[in-house]
């Protein structure tokens, strides 16, 4: 498993996108003006309070207030106002919580209005940035993510992560952060702090100890509302929580972000800072690595998959809708149970790259093929899952029902990615767009595949003369690859009158290929 991470900078924005094993499975765009991030700490002001919701909306700065759910409160609500009031009149110095009184535990099943009133202080935190029409989600129940650990103040409990398998790590974990943590925080230990001494994780400890601190000196004198405390950019966000030693190259096109990425890469892995590097090249960093072409193919309503699988993408207001399709393939199986179930793991691998790449989120049910075999739909939901348990986007997937469909929730904190694959059409302005023609090169590789496992002695492809070009230009060209790869010749014949992405293979007497 090899990761590579791409950082492109532009006058408005930046680009992330995360490569596995040279595919595209994570793509995120920065704005400059993004000012509500997933992680963002803000001291705001609460407008109004809502008994019938047992919610309050409270002003960010955003042009819809956030909503503050009662079970988004926390248990130290009490404690966090009364250190909020206190630190913004002065009357505190000591951020360190240490001999700070708290407020007992406000009731799990209470109401708002018994912890909050109008135009009180408090800070939140964004825990789903504005999606459509809604303003941002928050919390006061506050954390501060770090490498290895998350912070928690107004807390004392220490928590392990599940994924963190072996007993023994686990305790010898918890020990440990026992010993070091301060009073009055409460410790996450993330699943990338196995295996690491206390020395390192006490360093992630004072880093967001500093951060805290920083934070807390704000408080006085500020304006309602501001931001106290920002996340780390969506490039050093996705190293934190991702970088470990599969990641073999941070490629980087622009000084600043290069020498800033390469600091923090510097800090929590000092060891591997030399694989960060500066893309210094006249060619686009995305074409020249292939990006471009793999965005192009990968959105959009139909996605092509290997041996001829596809996927049907839908968005509806309420779910997606993913259905699948076997398409035209070779068929190795010898049995129709045998195919729907290699084409349904194909179609579950590219299901669980797609919900990461343009970060969907909310309710999904994906339309498999029947299976008749009740091992073989147990199969399916395995590797669906084992497929998706790097997805850092918290999910829960249901078995197969009896009609084929499997459900699928997974956490939505920021809008969905979603690029634009159709251009104008160059033909016909009447028929306004068409697919991009990479799409349609790729769909050509993959019938060229196809057809080779056939028993044909001669193959023609008619096609407009700009695709003709694209095939058969340039060396090595795209035929010369095929004729390397199956020892097989195509002969490509340029038709005059073919519409821009129009293209027949035909056979040795001439006939239509279907």
């Amino acid at each position: 498993m090899n990761y590579e991470l791409f950082i492109r900078s532009g006058s408005q924005e930046v680009d992330f996108a995360l490569l596995k094993d040279g595919k595209l499975i994570e793509l995120h765009k920065e704005e400059e003006d993004n000012n509500f991030t997933v992680g963002d700490i803000f001291l705001a002001k609460i407008r109004k309070t809502v008994p019938g919701l047992n919610a309050a909306f409270v002003n960010v700065g955003y042009e819809k207030d956030g909503f503050l759910h009662y079970h988004d409160l926390g248990p130290k609500i009490l404690s966090q106002l009364k250190f909020v009031k206190a630190v913004s009149s002065g009357k505190l110095k000591d951020y360190s919580l240490k001999e700070f009184p708290f407020e007992k535990e406000i009731d799990k099943h209470g109401n708002l209005n018994d912890a909050l009133k109008s135009n009180q202080s408090i800070l939140v935190q964004i825990v789903k940035e504005p999606i459509s029409t809604k303003g941002p989600r928050i919390s006061s129940e506050l954390s501060i993510a770090g490498r290895y650990i998350v912070l928690v103040p107004f807390s004392d409990r220490v928590s392990v992560s599940q994924k963190i398998e072996t007993n023994e790590e686990k305790d010898r974990l918890k020990r440990l952060i026992t010993s070091i943590k301060p009073k009055g925080f409460g410790v996450i230990i993330r699943t990338v702090a196995e295996g690491k001494k206390v020395a390192e994780l006490d360093k992630d400890l004072q880093n967001l100890m500093d951060r805290w601190t920083a934070m807390c000196k704000k408080l006085q004198g500020a304006h309602h509302p501001s931001k106290v405390l920002s996340e780390l950019n969506r490039g050093a966000s996705i190293i934190r929580d991702m970088f470990n030693d599969s990641f073999s190259a941070i490629h980087i096109d622009d000084e600043t972000l290069y020498l800033q990425i390469k600091d923090y890469v510097q800090e929590i892995a000092p060891k591997k800072d030399n694989i960060v590097k500066f893309y210094d090249s006249n060619v686009p960093m995305f074409e020249k690595f292939g990006i471009d072409r793999q965005i192009k193919t990968s959105f959009g309503k139909t996605v092509s998959g290997s041996k001829g699988a596809y996927l049907v993408i839908e968005h509806t207001e309420a779910m997606h809708v993913i259905d699948v399709n076997s398409g035209n393939r070779s068929n190795k199986q010898k049995t129709q149970e045998g195919t729907a179930l290699e084409v349904n793991l194909i179609a579950a691998t590219e299901v669980a790259r797609q919900l990461r790449l343009r970060d969907m989120g909310g309710i999904i049910v994906v339309d498999f093929i029947d299976l008749a075999n009740a091992n073989h739909r147990k199969q399916l939901y395995n590797h669906l899952r084992d497929e998706m348990k790097d997805d850092r986007a918290k999910h829960k997937i249901l078995p197969p029902s009896k009609f084929g469909l499997i459900q699928i929730t997974r956490q939505r904190v920021r809008p969905e990615m979603n690029i634009k694959t159709r251009e104008e059409n160059p033909s016909n302005v009447i028929d306004g767009e068409i697919e991009a023609p990479i799409i349609v090169v790729n769909r050509i590789n993959e019938e060229v595949k196809r057809l080779f496992t056939k028993d044909y002695k001669k193959i023609t492809l008619n096609t407009h003369p700009f695709i003709a070009a694209f095939l058969t230009k340039g060396f090595p060209s795209v035929r010369t690859k095929w004729f390397l790869e199956h020892k097989k010749w195509i002969k490509i014949q340029p038709r005059d009158a073919y519409t821009y992405l129009e293209y027949h293979f035909h056979d040795k007497d001439g006939e239509l290929i279907k």
